[in-house]
């Protein structure tokens, strides 16, 4: 009797699977209108007449350009462009830490107690946040060509283009963070009449200063890859040359500076991977 018992229950069944079949469904829904204005065809990448264009333009890589004087002008633009992004993201911390400070409800003293005139916080706090909005809205290759034409062409531009797009950025992600976070120490400063300054040194930048460092690293690395694209525009650094190599269809420069840009790259990640060694 137990094994004929045994053997009349039913299957198990996933109590989720009407959920996920309803998801995948609701994705397909919403990815499909989606690639359709795209024109996302993948089918075109193996056409015999597009890899034989592919080809040919590959083809004109190599060899690499390698002499003295090229190489020269390469790390020329390549010290260029990592100063771009350094100086562009440090304008950028600057100008996104204080408008953090003034976003994060976190350092409201109105959420500690009554307060005066404590209605004015969110009608302080809107303009600001809405002027992160705006910074981080308009894409830094179209800051880019704006500062070039305000300061003409130049590395100048571009640290202007990555210090207003990052702050918007920057001060979106800060005051995230200092929400996120544990605020129980700023609000205990706040409680026994500390200021606002105070609170965030002492109760929330402790805690945060590993998340602070991280994203701003991995934004850093983003400015290094930001500044080449705005050197077509004429920003400076090596997207600058390598746009004057492809409109002389010199393909072994173009690959030479593709090369300094990834080692470029890999410095970034060691820098970050030091920076998080050494903070965790």
């Amino acid at each position: 009797m137990r094994a004929d018992t045994a053997t009349a229950l039913p299957a198990p069944r996933d109590p989720a699977a009407a959920r996920r079949i309803g998801l995948a469904v609701a994705l397909v829904v919403v990815l499909w209108p989606a690639f359709e204005l795209a024109e996302f065809r993948p089918a075109k990448l193996l056409d015999p007449a597009n890899l034989d264009i592919v080809g040919r333009f590959l083809g004109t890589f190599f060899p690499l350009a390698l002499d003295a004087e090229f190489l020269a002008l390469v790390a020329r633009s390549a010290l260029e462009t990592l100063a771009l992004a350094t100086a562009g993201m440090a304008a950028a911390m600057a100008l996104a830490l204080p408008l953090a400070l003034l976003v994060a409800e976190s350092l409201s003293v109105s959420r500690v107690g009554p307060a005066r005139r404590a209605w004015l916080g969110p009608w302080l706090r809107a303009p600001v946040r809405f002027a992160l909005i705006l910074m981080r809205s308009i894409p830094e290759i179209v800051w880019a060509l704006l500062f070039v034409r305000a300061v003409g062409l130049g590395p100048a531009a571009g640290v202007l283009a990555i210090a207003i797009s990052y702050a918007g950025m920057l001060g979106k992600v800060y005051f995230e963070i200092f929400e996120a976070g544990d605020t129980r120490p700023a609000r205990a400063i706040l409680e026994a009449g500390g200021g606002r300054v105070s609170a965030f040194c002492y109760g929330i930048l402790p805690v945060a200063v590993p998340e602070l460092v991280s994203y701003s690293v991995y934004r850093w690395e983003c400015a290094i890859r930001a500044s080449v694209v705005m050197g077509f525009v004429g920003a400076g650094g090596l997207g600058q040359q390598m746009e004057l190599s492809m409109r002389m269809l010199a393909g072994g420069e173009v690959a030479t500076m593709l090369t300094a840009f990834l080692l470029l790259i890999m410095l970034a990640d060691a820098v970050s991977a030091a920076l998080r060694r050494a903070l965790a």
